[in-house]
């Protein structure tokens, strides 16, 4: 497409959005171009652009042409940057499904307060896997024509399944003999049922541990707790065991945020640093499972989480700055997906929705859910997200009429509520936890907890790079490139 005008000296508007910021400040108006590119304006500036009176030899009239706000008919076609841009961002869309969880049991040994799922007791019997649907689930695995795959074990309590977690990568390593595709195995997990055997077979098969650490003992024994009281101590034995026969970075944890963790900010992130952890996965309570019916003594406002994000990654950044390397995992997501062209790959992030074109999941009973959470639901009685069987070819799966459904509420750009807001480029539509909270895919977004959260992470990410220090993109561009803050030298890109 060429863009011609009879006057090549004026330049015409590309589409924009734009917010404002909520601490003041004198250039507290946003600007997002369609491509993701953002700048920092004042009042007076924004109204010059819409009114077209900002002369070429400003360094402002540069800055918008060069990130695509504005062009210059008959001198240059930014078309084709734009669509490359574009296409970058949304590249997910050319791929299947790259994240596969098997459900191999929901037998668990926890009583966690704010489980997500209806676990099921350590002998309990019919809550397994069976082989003969984890033989086919490996068939809709390598269906997808994602070259990067990621198999994840989840439970209740995979390790009490572990012989099935055995055949399940065996069988997906012979395949993958001709498949060549780039798979990694993820083990989500307690720790407290690792053997030599498991440790041994893990490390032949280069299989990563995730685990969940909720701060120090008291608060994580009272989240998480069992029958013998001691599941801190042991969470922390599992961790040294994994680092001791696998190296440090083959274990991760993330933690879970009850009202009484909202508290503790800096105990939480102190926990983390004394156990050598490098990132921090910094989660609010989820409307699935348990969690609702322990909503009266756990849950709270999504504004005390944003709060308790303000708080904490103030302290993050005042660490980073000492010399710990600690990230927070949905920062370093948004930051990814504000500061480079590409996505950050995160399902709940993508628009359109990532549930289902990418991630599926293989629940113990043979179904198949569009995602983690869609499979939640039915441990709380809902069993209308189901796409099909195991059995079921891929396509028929992501042809199904769930499917359809959260497609039609999955395009953020076309939602009320969303696609005027300026964070959209940065943000994702997640139909699956707006029929959870409110019964309905696309939701009311006044009324929606998943936009509370982002609307106030980036809004208070993007107060950030506007006002923050050198010191503070020091750090934000360390945990980008997984980097150590005193290898990053330059502030890099600034609105």
């Amino acid at each position: 497409m060429t863009l011609i005008a009879t006057d090549a000296s004026s330049f015409r508007l590309l589409p924009l959005r734009f917010m404002r910021l909520p601490e003041m400040h004198a250039q507290d108006v946003l600007i997002t171009s369609e491509t993701g590119e953002y700048l920092f304006v004042s009042d007076l500036q924004l109204q010059a652009l819409v009114d077209k009176q900002i002369p070429p030899e400003m360094p402002l009239y540069k800055d918008l042409l060069a990130r695509h706000f504005i062009y210059e008919p008959g001198r240059h076609d930014p078309m084709p940057e734009m669509a490359a841009q574009y296409r970058s961002r949304k590249d997910f869309l050319f791929q299947g499904p790259a994240l596969h969880i098997f459900v191999v049991t929901l037998r668990c040994n926890h009583t966690c307060q704010y489980c997500q799922v209806s676990r099921a007791p350590m002998a309990g019997a019919g809550h397994d896997l069976s082989e003969a649907d984890a033989r086919a689930a490996v068939d809709r695995v390598f269906e997808s024509n994602a070259q990067a795959l990621t198999v994840e074990f989840q439970g209740g309590e995979p390790l009490l399944a572990f012989e099935r977690i055995q055949q399940i990568v065996e069988w997906v390593e012979a395949r993958n003999l001709v498949e060549q595709r780039n798979v990694q195995f993820v083990v989500t997990t307690t720790l407290h049922h690792l053997t030599d055997e498991i440790l041994d077979f893990a490390k032949h098969h280069q299989i990563q541990f995730s685990t969940s650490l909720d701060g120090p003992a008291a608060l994580h024994n009272a989240n998480r707790p069992t029958p013998s009281r001691d599941s801190y101590e042991r969470t922390l034995e599992g961790v040294r065991r994994v680092r001791e026969h696998m190296g440090h970075d083959a274990v991760s944890a993330l933690t879970t945020l009850t009202a009484r963790s909202l508290e503790s900010p800096r105990a939480i992130i102190d926990e983390y640093v004394k156990q050598g952890f490098t990132s921090i996965a910094l989660r609010p309570l989820s409307p699935y499972g348990f969690a609702t019916r322990s909503a009266q003594r756990l849950d709270y406002p999504m504004e005390r989480f944003v709060a308790f994000y303000k708080e904490a990654l103030a302290y993050l950044l005042e660490i980073n700055q000492q010399g710990v390397y600690l990230s927070e995992s949905y920062t370093t997501l948004l930051l990814r997906n504000v500061l480079t062209p590409f996505a950050s790959g995160y399902v709940d992030l993508r628009s359109p929705t990532g549930a289902g074109t990418g991630a599926l999941v293989y629940n113990y009973d043979g179904y198949v859910y569009p995602s983690d959470e869609a499979r939640m639901l039915l441990e709380m009685g809902e069993d209308g997200l189901r796409l099909g069987t195991v059995h079921q070819p891929l396509g028929d799966l992501l042809r199904s009429p769930v499917m359809e459904v959260l497609l039609a509420s999955g395009v953020a750009e076309a939602l009320p509520g969303c696609s005027d807001c300026a964070l959209v480029p940065y943000c994702g539509a997640d139909p699956v936890e707006h029929f959870a909270r409110q019964g309905d895919p696309i939701g009311h977004r006044a009324l929606s907890s998943f936009c509370t959260k982002n609307l106030g992470l980036l809004q208070h990410l993007f107060t950030q790079l506007r006002d923050g220090d050198d010191d503070d993109q020091r750090v934000f561009l360390s945990w980008l490139n997984r980097r150590a803050y005193s290898d990053v030298h330059l502030a890099g890109y600034r609105g």
